[in-house]
């Protein structure tokens, strides 16, 4: 570390502020939540009924001495905040408890970096890590702040502050390079699937919904999944075969949160991605949640952040085992599409009514059937395989092709198109029913 800082450690009291403007409050039952996930032992769980905040501590002095005292009688490692704190507010918080202080992102960021499992996430994590530590290096060296003269303490002409700031551009720089070389091979694998007409189906919601429960039940996977928030960090892609519609590749991706760190979401920029481009989305919600209406808000705001708040969307009302008089459904918009589905992915209950509900949502727009080509049309024929739209080809009596092909209509209609034929004309003289 590049501060002479107290040791971090796991007793912790929790600092809540209570009596915010309701946009900017943060909930105590998730900040404790929060604090599990990251192994502290909550010594004290402590609500500041703040309306103005104060420049030096965030909260009074008063309340600053009190909990001093309470950090000295209870042998406390970490004071936690469920707020953000300046880099300023940080220190003088420190240097007052004499202990370790973490404001909300600063928790957050420490959950990611035990849950990153891939050389992609840690890469992810250690750059929100480095960008949220280089607004903290302000005077963070108090003991080299001045370069010194004199024999033997002439350095090379920059503080250790100016060293440490650009050792820390230098790997933010290098970080964000392979990253970029991540993005690009996620845009080539997509692109892939693209070309093989295999529609992309992401699970996105708030964390500890039930996301990689759903997922490991749908895909008869194994991916790590637990009672606690963020679980689940690095992207997870697994085949799902659907009646009816054939394969599709299913994305587990990271939870949401309520006032999710800025840092976090460019960092997994290139994790997000998978959302943002996917055919559709399966919002998993925890339907037994008292405030599910407030996180379903929170990841509506997520999606619209990263670009995917249009994309095609399908509810899935999970832990519906929690709930009383309620069977697993699908319920149905004005126009008869799948609008939300209620399940129990740990009990296995509807899982059979989501495969119906993605098949109905992206089947909707994909041709399934078998093409009667003639000899003359072979340049048609040629494109359907370029496209890799082609599962197997036959021939007739006259040496036409039989192909049996599965692409978006879209697409069957452009290529029909640039063939000088009327695409319905076409679909009806030339499909074998």
């Amino acid at each position: 570390m590049f501060f002479e800082r107290p040791g971090g450690g796991e007793r912790a009291i929790l600092v809540h502020l209570d009596g915010q403007d309701p946009e900017a409050r943060e909930d105590p039952q998730e900040f404790q939540e929060l604090a599990r996930s990251a192994g502290a032992e909550t010594v004290a769980f402590v609500s500041v009924p703040r309306h103005q905040f104060t420049a030096k501590y965030l909260i009074g002095s008063g309340k600053v001495s009190e909990l001093h005292d309470r950090v000295r009688a209870e042998q406390v490692e970490l004071v936690i905040f469920n707020h953000t704190l300046t880099p300023s507010q940080e220190r003088n918080l420190e240097r007052a408890f004499e202990c370790r202080v973490l404001d909300r992102t600063g928790l957050i960021l420490d959950i990611f970096a035990q849950r990153a499992r891939t050389h992609e996430g840690k890469l992810q994590v250690e750059l929100a890590q480095l960008e949220h530590m280089s607004t903290r290096l302000v005077r963070g060296w108090t003991h080299l702040e001045r370069q010194k003269g004199g024999i033997g303490l002439r350095g090379p002409g920059e503080t250790q502050l100016e060293t440490d700031r650009r050792l820390l551009r230098v790997r933010i720089r290098q970080i964000r390079q392979r990253l970029d070389k991540v993005r690009s091979q996620r845009e080539q694998a997509r692109r892939g699937r693209t070309r093989a007409n295999i529609p992309t189906v992401s699970l996105v919601g708030y964390t500890n919904a039930g996301k990689s429960t759903l997922f490991n039940a749908l895909t008869t996977s194994d991916v790590y999944a637990a009672d606690q928030l963020f679980a689940t960090l690095d992207p997870t892609l697994r085949r799902l075969e659907l009646d009816d519609l054939g394969p599709v590749v299913l994305a587990d991706t990271v939870g949401f949160i309520r006032h999710l760190p800025h840092k976090l979401v460019e960092a997994f920029r290139a994790t997000l991605e998978e959302s943002s481009n996917s055919d559709l989305l399966l919002h998993v919600i925890d339907a037994h949640e008292p405030e599910r209406d407030a996180q379903i808000e929170q990841v509506i705001a997520v999606l619209d952040e990263i670009g995917a708040r249009e994309l095609p969307m399908l509810e899935v009302y999970n832990k519906l085992d929690l709930l009383e008089g309620i069977e697993p459904q699908i319920q149905r918009d004005a126009e008869g599409k799948p609008q939300r589905v209620w399940v129990s992915a740990r009990d296995g209950l509807g899982l059979e009514l989501v495969k119906q509900a993605i098949a109905e949502l992206l089947g909707d727009d994909l041709f399934v059937g078998t093409l009667c080509l003639p000899q003359k049309l072979a340049r048609l024929r040629a494109q359907f395989f370029e496209l890799g739209a082609v599962q197997s080809e036959g021939h007739d009596e006259q040496g036409g092709s039989l192909l049996a092909v599965r692409l978006p209509r879209a697409e069957l209609n452009r290529l029909v198109s640039r063939a000088g034929m009327q695409p319905v004309e076409f679909i009806e003289q030339h499909t074998l029913q």
